[in-house]
């Protein structure tokens, strides 16, 4: 068995959920200053082996813990985040903090103000406890670049936890601060999520206000989402997050939500594969059992093609990502010398794109949205394995192989990407683990505006792994 950082790293507060932690700052039982300090010697202890966390704010995080520690007492307390320990992605602006990106262009950044989501995190009370590893530009699926090197997954330390939200799904699994905050263009919350053993949103487009950051490089396909280890506290954070924004028209989107579920078993529609595209079998076999499960459980489940082509959505996505880093690049002066190799690759190819293939990927996008519209007319959500591969090495990109069968660099990504196309909203739950390569997620999607009935579904088989373990 390779590896790991086990189940005993340390301080029980620093292996709480959000919930539990406000449990007990609400019964006198321990502070928020306690936490964080639990928060942070575990970061001490574990953080060189895994390397998820590149900036810690001790002090401002202190002070913080602090002001939560005196509410508390008072009955005075903002939100059920207020005094839990919170890490934040270093593609996203916090204000004092690094903003690197992951990349040496950026490596002297400072933003001066937070981005909208993080405000209201700050507003609603949580301690931001520092940043958390990326991919250059947040384009790849593993977590590693030039300025801090490789994040490895604390459940197999060979391996990778995933990307772009590597950094935050190690941090999280480690105890190092109960949830991270990170962005999802891809899959990027979610897979990690799975390779980690959390729980990890992507919410619809709309829902949480963006603006005043980095250039969005994936047209509308990037939003802000949490990964925690319950549904509770992954609720919790959506919660304060979204919400509209006048200052970003599609938070419009939020103050509307579609008709429930309620009165009626929810119509599932089981993707077990994305036509020909290979899934490990590990996965697949996890697959199955939820799918049944799920059925016991009162959902009507049936086994559906899914409403997309792989190919194609590997190709639009890459058209968009190759694109809009060629785009950004080029105002850049001497920026050549200065990225990585994943990064230089992308963004020669896209300079060599035409804007006719950009516009031809956006129609493409728009016709697969509208499919998508049609799908959650027939089903409620959509159930699939989150990733099709096992967590590869820490140091590659992408597996090159899949089930034996060789796969280019979106190959482990063939279920994830389509939400973020289609403006959808989908989560990862965990399932099982593995031996020796992390953790199996399964993902759930749904149409966009419908987070409360996905974190429902979530929340239901939460309870059940919970009963299953305590028979």
């Amino acid at each position: 068995m390779r590896a790991s950082l086990g189940t005993d790293a340390g301080n029980d507060l620093a292996d709480m959920t959000a919930a539990q932690l406000t449990d007990g700052f609400q019964d006198g039982k321990f502070t928020p200053r306690e936490a964080l300090e639990a928060a942070l010697e575990r970061h001490d202890r574990v953080n060189p082996r895994i390397n998820a966390v590149i900036f810690v704010d001790r002090q401002g995080a202190r002070a913080a813990a602090d002001r939560a520690t005196e509410r508390w007492r008072a009955g005075r307390a903002l939100s059920l985040l207020d005094g839990v320990p919170v890490t934040v992605k270093d593609n996203l602006h916090v204000a004092g903090m690094p903003a690197t990106w992951g990349s040496r262009i950026h490596a002297d950044f400072v933003p001066s103000a937070d981005e909208p989501p993080i405000a209201r995190l700050r507003a609603s009370g949580a301690v931001i406890l520092g940043k958390t590893n990326v991919p250059e530009f947040t384009l790849q699926g593993y977590t590693g670049n030039l300025l801090f090197g490789t994040t490895r997954n604390p459940l197999a330390l060979d391996r990778t936890p995933g990307g772009s939200t590597g950094g935050g799904a190690a941090a999280v699994a480690a105890g190092i601060g109960a949830i991270a905050i990170g962005t999802d263009g891809g899959g990027s919350t979610r897979r990690p999520a799975a390779y980690c053993g959390l729980y990890g949103l992507k919410p619809s487009l709309g829902q949480v206000p963006r603006y005043g950051g980095f250039p969005q490089l994936l047209s509308d396909f990037e939003v802000i989402g949490p990964m925690a280890r319950s549904t509770a506290d992954v609720a919790a954070v959506l919660e304060v997050m979204c919400g509209y924004d006048p200052s970003d028209p599609r938070s419009a989107a939020s103050l509307g939500t579609p008709p429930s579920t309620q009165g009626r078993p929810a119509r599932i529609g089981f993707v077990s594969k994305v036509g020909s595209a290979p899934v490990d079998p590990q996965i697949a076999d996890a697959a199955e059992r939820t799918a049944r499960r799920f059925t016991e459980l009162g959902f009507e489940v049936e086994r559906v093609a899914a409403p997309y082509d792989a190919g194609q959505l590997a190709a639009l996505w890459t058209a968009v990502a190759q694109t809009g880093l060629a785009w950004y690049l080029s105002r850049i002066e001497g920026w050549r010398p200065r990225v990585g190799a994943n990064a230089l690759a992308m963004a020669d190819a896209g300079a060599s794109r035409t804007a006719y293939d950009y516009l031809d990927a956006l129609a493409g996008i728009a016709e697969m949205r509208v499919a998508a519209g049609i799908f959650f007319t027939r089903f409620d959500f959509m159930l699939s394995p989150t990733t099709a591969a096992l967590a590869w090495p820490a140091d590659d990109a992408y597996p090159e192989t899949i089930a034996e069968e060789p796969v280019g660099p979106r190959g482990h990504a063939v279920f994830s990407a389509w939400a973020n196309l289609v403006g959808a909203a989908a989560a990862n739950f965990p399932v099982a683990m593995t031996r020796d390569e992390g953790g199996i997620g399964m993902q759930v999607t749904a149409a966009a505006g419908r987070e409360l009935d996905l974190l429902d579904i979530m929340a239901k088989w939460e309870a059940d792994s919970v009963l299953s373990r305590e028979r």
